[in-house]
């Protein structure tokens, strides 16, 4: 948390990390999550199958809010299904179905599987009629199980036609990656060989001052003014870590920026500095 001394210090009332993107305009893009934005948008239109992947806090759920907010916004007749159980471990193929029911239409689901099923594709056939297309998004899928993750093949290559009837997206950590390996899961090769992956990347120096630049900006602050360009290169280089064989790589996720840029702003109130630079930044 931002201190009260640090807020004095630097002449700003609210925290810039906290409740910092409240529209798409607060959102940061790079090269990297702006072609992850764009291509999960996209698969949502073609019927694709998307595993977007990535660290804790590295702006997964934010490009998830993004691509909802840019289908209302340009009037995308999209409806987004959502599994609501929260521990994804048991999410089964049954309970797709009943997310897909409940999701989108009003019906209550049937009692067996193979009614649900039959359910399921009986709904989607006539929502794409009507001109809907149909994502379902699964949040934390890190933890599916692999019997699960098998059985999206099936929900996937439901179709009306030559159209597909449902997209499929996968969020999760870079757990999943394992989840994704052939090698590992060959039981799963069905799906893991047809399931795009993208990993999103961790922020450079550069990325770091215009990420700064933007959540300074919200607050009407110039980011030099309280973190100078020295300070991004500094925290650059503290969010550097090495694996045990010495080979070096970074984890300036913007969860992390923001952690370390409040730790250093509040230092730099202790210290009675004006800005944070990398003096400061290095001495955290």
């Amino acid at each position: 948390m931002l201190n009260l001394t640090a807020r004095k210090n630097f002449g700003i009332f609210r925290d810039p990390f906290t409740d910092d993107v409240i529209t798409a305009a607060d959102v940061y893009l790079n090269d990297g999550s702006r072609f992850a934005a764009e291509y999960l948008f996209q698969t949502a239109k073609a019927g694709g199958m998307l595993a977007l992947i990535g660290e804790s806090g590295s702006g997964k759920s934010t490009i998830r809010r993004l691509a909802a907010d840019r289908w209302q916004l340009e009037d995308q007749k999209v409806r987004v299904i959502s599994p609501r159980i929260i521990d994804k471990g048991r999410l089964t193929a049954g309970l797709i179905c009943d997310a897909v029911i409940a999701d989108c239409s009003t019906e209550k689901p049937r009692r067996t599987l193979e009614a649900k099923a039959r359910q399921v594709e009986k709904i989607l056939t006539n929502s794409s009629r009507s001109g809907f297309s149909h994502i379902l998004m699964i949040e934390e899928a890190h933890d599916l199980s692999v019997q699960t993750l098998k059985y999206l093949k099936r929900f996937w290559e439901l179709e009306d036609g030559f159209k597909k009837l449902l997209a499929i997206v996968l969020i999760g950590q870079v757990e999943m990656k394992g989840k994704l390996d052939e090698s590992r899961n060959w039981e799963a090769r069905e799906i893991i060989r047809r399931m795009e992956v993208l990993e999103l990347e961790p922020l450079d120096s550069r990325d770091i001052a215009a990420y700064l630049d933007l959540k300074f900006a919200r607050l009407n602050k110039e980011r030099k003014a309280v973190f100078t360009d020295g300070a991004c290169e500094a925290l650059a280089r503290r969010l550097q870590r090495q694996t045990r064989n010495g080979i070096a790589y970074s984890v300036a996720y913007p969860l992390l920026v923001n952690n370390w840029a409040r730790r250093a702003m509040n230092l730099a109130a202790e210290m009675k500095v004006k800005a944070v630079d990398a003096d400061v930044v290095n001495s955290l």
